[in-house]
C-alpha cells in the first residue's frame, strides 16, 4: 500500500509538498481505511479537491511518474529526457520526489532528485528497526559518471556503473534478473494521468476498455452487473468483434477491435444500441470500471483524475463503495483521485481530503483537510468548505 509520496518543484508546485495517506491511532476506522501488513493504518483512498486551475493534476502526477520511471524508463532511447518539468521559476533547480510504501511485509522508501538531463541522487531504503539504503546512488559531476553504494540489492557492481542517465537503478536492474528489482517494477499502478495531463475520454478510450473486459470475463460479469443496478437504462453490455483493413496497407493483416453495445429493454424486447450513442456518463462509468475493476481484483493503485467526470454525483457513493467493501476489495486496493463533485465530503473522513490551491506566484500548495485549524468532527464540512472556511475554492474579483 502506498503510505505517502512528496515532491517539489514540480510542475506548479515549487515547494515540498506532501500527501499522507497514514491514519493516526486517534482515527476511528472507518471501512475505507485499513492496516497494513507492517501495522500502520492507512487509508483506502485520497480526495483532491480544489478549484480549476490549482493543481489538482499536478498533484497526482508525480505518483504516475515514480511508477512510470522505476518500472518503465529503460525502455526510453539512451538520448531522451527524463519527463519532469520544473516550477517555472526554478528551471535549474532540480526537481525532488520520495514515496513511502509497503511490500512484502516490509515498509520501502524510495528517492529521486533529477533534473530533465539525469538522475542526480536515487536511493531506496528498507525500514527494519529504522531506515538503512538497500542502494544509493549518486552523480559525480567530475568524473561524469556514478558512484553506487549496494546492500542486499543484487546488481553486479560493473552493471551498476553502467546505469544510463535516464533511467532508474531499479527499471536497470531488473534487465538483470535482480529479483527485488524485479518485484518493484511489477508494483501495479493503473491512472488516466500521463505526463500532458488527463487522457482524453473518446472513442479510443471506449475501444481499450472493450478490449480489456472481453481478456478479463469475470470483470465483464462484475461490469455488467454494476451499471445495470446503477440505473443507467442498460441491461448489460456486449462486446463484439470488428475486423478492420487499412486500405493503406493491403497486405498488412486484419486488425480485430472490440466495440460495445448497450443493451437496452423495451416493451418486453431487447435491443441494441451502439455506444457512440450512449450518454457521455455511461461511456464514462464504462472505462472508469474498466481501471477501477482491474485494481481492486489484484490490489494496487488506482490515480484518477476528474473521478466523476460525466458522472451524476450520485454515482460517486457506489463507486467509492468498491473499495470500502472487503468483499469487493479483498486486496485492500487504494484510490487517489481529484473531484469536483464536493458531495465526496459527506461520505470520508476529513484526513482523506487533499485540499489543492494557487497563489498570486502561480505555485501550488496542499494540504490535508485535518490540518485546517478549528476544524471539527461534527462540522458540516461540505457547508462549510462550499463558504470558504477551508480556502480552495474559486475566488472571483
Amino acid at each position: 500500500m502506498l503510505h505517502s509520496y512528496a515532491f517539489s518543484n514540480f510542475q506548479s508546485f515549487r515547494e515540498r509538498t506532501e500527501v499522507d495517506l497514514s491514519i493516526s491511532r486517534k482515527t476511528a476506522l472507518t471501512d475505507w481505511m485499513a492496516e497494513a501488513e507492517t501495522g500502520e493504518r492507512v487509508s483506502k483512498l485520497m480526495a483532491v479537491i480544489g478549484p480549476n486551475g490549482s493543481g489538482k493534476t499536478a498533484l497526482l502526477k508525480p505518483v504516475a511518474f515514480i511508477a512510470w520511471f522505476i518500472s518503465q524508463s529503460f525502455q526510453q532511447p539512451p538520448e531522451a529526457g527524463i519527463p519532469v518539468t520544473p516550477h517555472f521559476s526554478s528551471p535549474n533547480e532540480p526537481s525532488e520526489f520520495e514515496a513511502v510504501v509497503d511490500f512484502d511485509g516490509k515498509l520501502w522508501r524510495y528517492v529521486l532528485r533529477c533534473t530533465p538531463e539525469r538522475v542526480l541522487h536515487e536511493a531506496l531504503y528498507q525500514k527494519r528497526e529504522r531506515f538503512g539504503y538497500v542502494f544509493i546512488r549518486d552523480w559525480d559531476d567530475e568524473s561524469k559518471s556514478y558512484v553506487v553504494k549496494q546492500q542486499d540489492f543484487g546488481l553486479p557492481a560493473p552493471e551498476a556503473r553502467k546505469v544510463r542517465p535516464n533511467v532508474s537503478l531499479i527499471a536497470w536492474a531488473a534487465q538483470f534478473g535482480v529479483p527485488l528489482a524485479q518485484r518493484i517494477a511489477a508494483t501495479y499502478i493503473i491512472t488516466n494521468v500521463n505526463v500532458f495531463g488527463r487522457m482524453p475520454m473518446g472513442d479510443l478510450a471506449v475501444q481499450m476498455a472493450a478490449q480489456h473486459f472481453q481478456t478479463h470475463p469475470e470483470q465483464h460479469k462484475r461490469m455488467n452487473t454494476l451499471l445495470s443496478s446503477w440505473d443507467l437504462g442498460l441491461s448489460g453490455v456486449d462486446l463484439q468483434e470488428i475486423i478492420i483493413n487499412d486500405p493503406r496497407q493491403p497486405e498488412a493483416s486484419p486488425q480485430k477491435i472490440w466495440l460495445p453495445l448497450g443493451k437496452h429493454l423495451s416493451h418486453g424486447k431487447e435491443f441494441q444500441l451502439p455506444f457512440a450513442l450512449e450518454s457521455s456518463g455511461t461511456q464514462g462509468a464504462f472505462v472508469l470500471l474498466s481501471r477501477l475493476l482491474e485494481t481492486l481484483e489484484i490490489g494496487g493503485l488506482a490515480v484518477i483524475d476528474e473521478f466523476e467526470n460525466d458522472l451524476h454525483p450520485h454515482m460517486l457513493e457506489p463507486i467509492l463503495e468498491l473499495f470500502a467493501n472487503p468483499a469487493t476489495n479483498p486486496y485492500r486496493a487504494q484510490l487517489l483521485f481529484t473531484c469536483h463533485a464536493i458531495e465526496v465530503l459527506n461520505l470520508i473522513h476529513k484526513s482523506q481530503v487533499m485540499l489543492v490551491q494557487k497563489n498570486q506566484d502561480c505555485e501550488s500548495t496542499a494540504s490535508r483537510m485535518d490540518a485546517v485549524e478549528g476544524i471539527r468532527n461534527d462540522d458540516n464540512f461540505y457547508a462549510k468548505y462550499m463558504a470558504g472556511a477551508y480556502g480552495a475554492v474559486p475566488v472571483f474579483n
